[in-house]
């Protein structure tokens, strides 16, 4: 067998492997009908942590307390900033009788920890049921609360949402940024379907306060600043406790970067509590993206030296068809369908980046919390 031989049994292997997982995994969500929940109107806490954040809360706030559900407090947490930030939640407060704020000083133990300051809100907070978002997100409904709760049952209590990302005209960083949280959103909505939940964001996230102590909040992995939400679900999301929630009226929006240092600082924070997850996770996510890494190389390599075309661009085409047709319906879940015109573009990007963050990573640490 030639190396040409070899290279290209080895590429249709990966193309094969590849259809498989979209089909058999990226299908769980992709053609997943969405049931019809009862409202069951649990009393809930809003949590939303905050550092340096008085014009995103003055802008997205309201969102928030427009919501059309009959008893939910919103728990504000002002950790540690140095601008307005509290002061713009004393007037909320002044206005809202179900505002409560946990004001955050520095602890000398848990300097700028994120953790330290949701444990102290959660511990604030009146109600079992807790929902998550960032003070820089804009809830997209007035049924967020009701549409998020609606998951929870006796035997569910994680409750994993989307949080999209607004999109800006004529921007080539902003569809990369879509397109990664379309892609993150697809796996862990689908590994959930699956029964092998891995992660979720914190942008839109709800749990029990059971839950949280039972698992001793975020101790086991207080001390990486990053991960108050994907890690927290890796270490207590199991088959049966996590349910998904994708309906229309439970988004969240947030403004993403403008500039490309900017998201690949954000994505070097949340990049590196991927080894922090748990084994199986790490091996099923290294499998996805060493199989697209190859997918590339491979296909590339064949094309320029026309071996076997036919076949080879026979298996590229039906690859791209199986893959169109799952993001496709998983896009239009999601709304981003409009993503899907530069699709193989985004995604080769997105694979370069992706491999030059984790390379940075190895020679330096990533900022964290503000």
């Amino acid at each position: 067998m030639s190396i040409l031989d070899f290279v290209f049994y080895t590429f249709a292997v990966v193309v094969v492997i590849q259809v498989i997982i979209y089909l058999v995994v990226f299908g769980k969500f992709a053609y997943l009908k969405p049931k019809k929940k009862t409202t069951q109107n649990l009393p809930v806490s809003v949590i939303v942590c905050a550092k340096n954040e008085a014009e995103n809360l003055k802008t997205f706030l309201p969102s928030i307390i427009s919501q059309n559900y009959p008893e939910f407090e919103i728990v504000l947490i002002n950790d540690a900033s140095s601008d307005d930030t509290l002061d713009v939640m004393e007037d909320f407060k002044s206005q809202y009788s179900n505002i409560k704020i946990v004001d955050v000083k520095n602890n000398e133990a848990f300097w700028g920890n994120k953790k330290y300051a949701l444990t102290l809100g959660i511990k604030a907070s009146s109600h079992e049921y807790l929902l998550f978002t960032d003070a820089d997100c804009k809830v997209l409904s007035k049924y967020w609360i009701q549409e998020m709760t609606s998951h929870f049952s006796d035997r569910k209590s994680i409750v994993l949402g989307y949080g999209a990302y607004s999109k800006i005209k004529n921007s080539f960083l902003n569809k990369l940024i879509r397109f990664e949280t379309l892609v993150t959103a697809v796996n862990y909505f689908s590994f959930a379907k699956l029964g092998n939940p891995y992660m979720g964001v914190g942008r839109n996230l709800a749990y029990t306060k059971k839950e949280f102590f039972k698992a001793n909040g975020f101790i086991k992995h207080m001390k990486v600043r990053s991960g108050d939400d994907d890690l927290f679900v890796n270490q207590v999301a199991t088959k049966s406790n996590t349910a998904i929630c994708f309906s229309a009226d439970s988004f969240t929006e947030s403004t993403s970067k403008t500039k490309w240092s900017a998201w690949i600082r954000q994505k070097r924070r949340h990049i590196s509590t991927a080894k922090h997850y748990k084994l199986n996770h790490k091996l099923s996510l290294a499998l996805l993206y060493f199989c697209q890494v190859l997918f590339w190389i491979l296909a590339i390599a064949l094309s320029i030296t026309t071996y076997m075309w036919p076949f080879v661009v026979g298996l590229i085409v039906f690859r791209f068809i199986v893959q169109y047709a799952v993001y496709g319906s998983s896009a239009k879940k999601l709304n981003e369908s409009d993503l899907l015109v530069l699709l193989p573009l985004l995604e080769i990007f997105l694979i370069s980046v992706q491999l030059a963050i984790f390379i940075k990573n190895l020679t330096s640490k990533p900022n964290h919390w503000k």
